[in-house]
């Protein structure tokens, strides 16, 4: 068996791993990454928020990924029959980037990963992680790669980036349920020769369909569409039939999107992810840092997936730099409540999103400017500015704004009469 000694362990070769790795390998550490699969390969979160752009910047992953001509993403909108909200990144709270990409995560998982390599990174392409021993100061990782080939990795500490994969989670028996309702999603992609023309074509949308369920529509500049449900499970089990019947069945629902996607073909048959909300009992342990979806996945409904996965590998891969070095890191309170304060607000909107308490805030007309721009920085990913209420008091300050909403809708009716 060959034996390898590293600094670093990278498990995953998607945006927080490559996000992860580029920091390391340009402070001085040895690293390598170990990826399950062979890329290109498919994966869903296909809508980034600004936020990752300050990431992939600070780890010079930017431009390679400007020269790709991905779809750029300047906000979002949300449909609720004839109700329209939309939300423009360069009218937020908090300063920032005001725009970002929608992606094929395909593609651009790729080029992250090309150019890490090109920058020095090692990755293993399907090489599977089958055990990890720990012993103090280090680790030792048994990989196994599609020939049944194995080999060990010696190494200092390990940034569990693998994703939906939640490799250390699963052999460390870390997994806990999601304390969110249980939901699911069914998605494919689409080929629009007729897309419409200007920025019809072109923008992000949550059609809210149902109260506990909503479509998505996230345009590509290839010509390709991610279309998806996501909802309660219940709703998403209530359709029969496989799951292009079911989808099908479900853009009935969907008064702005059906006739655009009605008689269209799907790329690939719709996939369905049964109650897709994870946790764990905790983010980090002894030699080692669990980030992004390998740790916690929330809702895909504010696209916050990639903006926590390349938040916390970034972070994890700073203070394991820093621990190699010598230096004292608190774990707890520089990484574990860090990265749960950033977990709590966007929990708190999904929550609220499903209790419909948000949707009367995004809903009401007229809408306030000022409460727009401080909900835009929450949805741009900025969810570390405890200078924005909607982000320190996230806890109270929707279930506020609903009631007032509430009593004006009440104090309209009593006028009517």
């Amino acid at each position: 068996m060959i034996e390898k000694n590293i600094d670093v362990l990278v498990i995953g070769a998607g945006p927080s791993g490559c996000v992860a790795a580029a920091y390391l390998h340009k402070n001085g550490l040895s690293v390598q990454v170990v990826e399950k699969s062979l890329f290109p390969r498919f994966v869903i979160g296909e809508s980034l928020l600004p936020r990752s752009m300050d990431h992939f910047e600070e780890v010079d992953l930017l431009e390679c990924l400007e020269m790709q001509n991905f779809e750029k993403k300047y906000g979002a909108r949300f449909i609720r029959g004839n109700d329209v909200c939309h939300f423009d990144f360069s009218k937020k709270y908090t300063k920032g980037w005001d725009w970002t990409w929608q992606v094929p995560r395909a593609d651009f998982d790729n080029v992250l990963a090309n150019e890490i390599i090109r920058k020095g990174v090692s990755i293993a392409f399907e090489w599977e992680v089958t055990n990890v021993a720990f012993n103090g100061t280090s680790s030792i990782t048994t990989i196994k790669n599609t020939k049944g080939e194995e080999q060990e990795i010696n190494a200092k500490f390990i940034i569990d980036s693998s994703g939906y994969g939640r490799v250390l989670p699963r052999l460390l028996n870390l997994d806990i349920p999601s304390p969110l309702p249980k939901h699911s999603s069914l998605f494919t992609h689409v080929k629009e020769s007729n897309r419409p023309h200007g920025t019809e074509g072109t923008l992000i949308t949550f059609d809210v369909v149902k109260t506990n369920a909503w479509l998505w529509v996230i345009p590509f500049s290839n010509g390709n569409t991610s279309i998806g449900f996501a909802g309660s499970t219940e709703f998403i089990e209530s359709y029969k039939g496989n799951t292009s019947e079911m989808f099908s069945e479900m853009l009935k629902l969907s008064t702005h999107y059906y006739d655009r996607f009605k008689n269209i073909d799907f790329l690939f048959e719709p996939i369905k992810i049964k109650n897709y909300s994870k946790s764990v009992k905790q983010l980090y342990g002894d030699g080692y840092a669990l980030t992004g979806n390998s740790s916690e996945f929330l809702d895909p409904i504010f696209s916050s997936g990639v903006a926590f996965a390349t938040e916390s590998s970034l972070l994890a891969a700073k203070l394991a730099t820093k621990q190699l070095n010598g230096e004292i890191v608190d774990w707890k309170n520089e990484y574990a409540n860090y990265i749960k304060r950033g977990t709590a607000v966007f929990a708190t909107y999904v929550n609220e999103w499903y209790t419909e308490n948000l949707q009367k805030i995004f809903f009401h007309h007229p809408e306030n400017p000022e409460i727009k721009e401080k909900i835009c920085a929450v949805l741009a990913g900025y969810v570390w500015d405890e200078t924005n209420p909607f982000v320190k008091k996230h806890n109270r300050v929707i279930t506020s704004m609903a009631h007032l909403i509430n009593l004006e809708i009440e104090q309209q009716k009593t006028a009517n009469l």
